[in-house]
């Protein structure tokens, strides 16, 4: 665990407004050797005892994910969050984060397991009771039990809020009674234990715990979904399920408070989760590109398939920065609120509440990072990107659900726009101060002589534009629709969108600047895929920007408000050509991901 005096300096959102340091952002470069040994141990069972066996995983084998859970507890892999008292191992938030981005490579298995261990435990350790810790969680960390989180209905999905499962007392007072109905529920057919959210008469939302085998308890068929076919998903029926009135999991009327921010966590570890999954399959790709033979000559050697090559790195790349950063932040605040006396579960959530923008942000491009990977891998591989024998088409149909679980990308981006404002108006963000900057300097005459000096000047100037070009359009939407800014999700999306490159951005300028301040990987590659991702990257804002002023503004405002969008998402010219032709040649010499 990391120490109280090394703390993020920023609050979460803040990177939006004040600049960071590389000493304020961990990277993959800074991996503690206890963290790499977690990794191996991790990537072992992953490589042995799950790789081998997907294609009978896919099969939808109950016994054999309660084996594969039960032999991951063996090893101490589900239980990295659980304190030694109730047999879990307590590892920092970026050990958690290593462990799921080695499940991630697995498809169905990253699934199970990571609902395993998030959604599943997670309420449990951070609001039961001390008798239901101890009941359940040493067989939990043990993978002894599997545990499962029923928080969706047929009619309220992103709208959790909206459930219509019900409980009531029973007549003697001493048992709880559920009726309803969940739907998607991820490792039903062989849980355990469930968390079940209901509303007490109708009308309080609360968590209760739910034993496997509880009469009225009925589990659905198994759904034919999409893809992670392996994961068990079915419905699960609630009819006259009489539990004991100690199984109330947390306060009466604040399940809202379990399922929200179990959710943050969540977000973060998809993150991770989904950058497991891209390097697995980008692996996939660069092998399958070196080894197929066009025209007498390696299809690698081409153009087109480098620039895919290319472009799959630099995003994997940029999200490990941006996924770690985000962990860290976490693992700092965490480690600061104990110091100040917060218990073991007010500590976590608070921290990961905190950076719950930056949780959003990391679900978002994690997920769709992956889409992207996945995508280009079948099309690499041609007509054998069809062929079930490669295991292309399984990622790619295993990628999909990432952009809707743990909230739709849609809900987290319309979040993260909201939950900066509310910061912004609780006071716990002052927006307010560079905002009104902005508005200065538009009406002034541009500065375009004295440049900075220095290796990363020009980005470091293009990033605090771009955080500019935010605060321009996003800010011109709050003074010119008021609120009737929740009704225009179009624009709302478009800042969301400007936000996130913004985050990562930064993320990659930070890596990289640490990279060369270390020296000891310092290449001309990383150079090449800072520029490529900046140039790129301030093209999308300036997409976005435009966008959305043009939606809201008009004439000479409108005007006035272009022109500076324009200066703000100026950079300089880059061969991106040859600079992704650069990244790719370090990539073959590897034959994988090696940045």
């Amino acid at each position: 665990m990391e120490t109280a005096e090394k703390i993020q300096a920023l609050k979460g959102g803040e990177f939006i407004i004040k600049d960071s340091t590389t000493e304020m952002v961990f990277t993959p470069e800074d991996y503690t050797e206890e963290q790499q040994m977690v990794r191996s141990m991790a990537s072992d069972f992953v490589e042995k005892e799950v790789m081998p066996r997907w294609k009978e995983y896919e099969k939808q084998q109950d016994g054999l994910s309660k084996e594969l859970l039960a032999k991951a507890g063996e090893l101490g892999l589900l239980s990295t969050a659980i304190p030694e008292s109730y047999g879990g191992m307590e590892q920092d938030v970026i050990t958690g984060c290593i462990i799921a981005e080695e499940y991630g490579r697995t498809g169905s298995f990253a699934t199970t397991s990571i609902c395993h261990i998030g959604i599943g435990t997670l309420p449990t350790l951070y609001f039961g009771t001390e008798e239901q810790k101890q009941k359940y969680l040493p067989k939990l960390a043990s993978g002894e039990w599997a545990a499962s989180y029923c928080l969706t209905e047929p009619s309220s999905g992103s709208d959790a809020l909206g459930a219509k499962t019900t409980a009531t007392l029973s007549e003697d007072g001493k048992s709880w009674i559920l009726n309803g109905q969940k739907m998607w529920i991820t490792n039903a057919g062989f849980a355990d234990l469930f968390t079940v959210f209901a509303k007490i008469d109708g009308k309080e939302f609360t968590g209760f715990l739910v034993e496997k085998g509880t009469p009225g308890l009925i589990l659905g068929a198994e759904e034919d979904k999409m893809g992670i076919k392996g994961s068990s998903t079915r419905q699960v029926f609630f009819e006259n399920c009489k539990i004991p009135l100690d199984n109330m999991l947390g306060e009466r009327g604040k399940g809202h408070l379990i399922a929200f921010n179990i959710l943050n966590i969540g977000r973060y570890k998809l993150g991770a989760t989904a950058l497991g999954g891209a390097r697995e399959t980008f692996n996939m790709a660069v092998k399958y590109a070196i080894e197929r033979n066009q025209f007498n000559k390696s299809i690698s050697t081409f153009g087109a398939i480098q620039h895919k090559i290319a472009e799959m790195a630099i995003r994997i790349f940029a999200l490990e920065v941006a996924t770690y950063r985000c962990a860290e932040d976490i693992e700092n605040t965490e480690v600061k609120l104990k110091s100040e006396g917060a218990d073991f579960a007010t500590s976590l959530l608070g921290a990961a509440e905190e950076f719950a923008i930056e949780c959003a942000i990391i679900k978002v491009y994690g997920s769709e990072v992956l889409d992207f990977v996945v995508d280009e891998n079948v099309q690499i591989h041609g007509g054998m990107g069809f062929s079930e024998e490669t295991g292309a088409p399984r990622a790619y149909r295993d990628s999909r659900i990432a952009r809707i679980y743990e909230g739709t990308n849609e809900i987290n981006r319309l979040l993260s726009i909201d939950m900066l404002l509310k910061r912004a108006m609780g006071g716990k963000i002052d927006l307010m101060t560079p905002g009104m900057a902005i508005q200065k300097e538009l009406m002034s005459v541009p500065d375009f002589g004295g440049e900075d000096e220095g290796q990363f000047a020009a980005e470091e100037k293009a990033l605090k534009n771009a955080k500019k070009a935010f605060l321009l359009v996003a800010g011109g939407a709050v003074q010119k629709l008021m609120a009737k800014l929740k009704d225009e999700q179009e624009i709302i999306m478009n800042a969301a969108d400007m936000l996130l490159d913004i985050y990562v951005m930064e993320s990659v300028l930070l890596r990289v600047k640490k990279i060369f301040e270390k020296g000891e990987k310092a290449d001309q590659v990383y150079i090449d895929l800072l520029k490529v991702f900046f140039n790129d990257t301030l093209n999308r804002i300036n997409i976005a920007g435009k966008d959305a002023l043009q939606s809201y503004a008009e004439g000479d405002e409108l005007r006035i408000m272009l022109m500076g969008l324009k200066r703000f998402t100026k950079y300089e010219p880059v061969n991106v050509k040859e600079a992704r032709r650069s990244i790719t040649a370090k990539i073959l010499e590897g034959g994988r991901y090696n940045l």
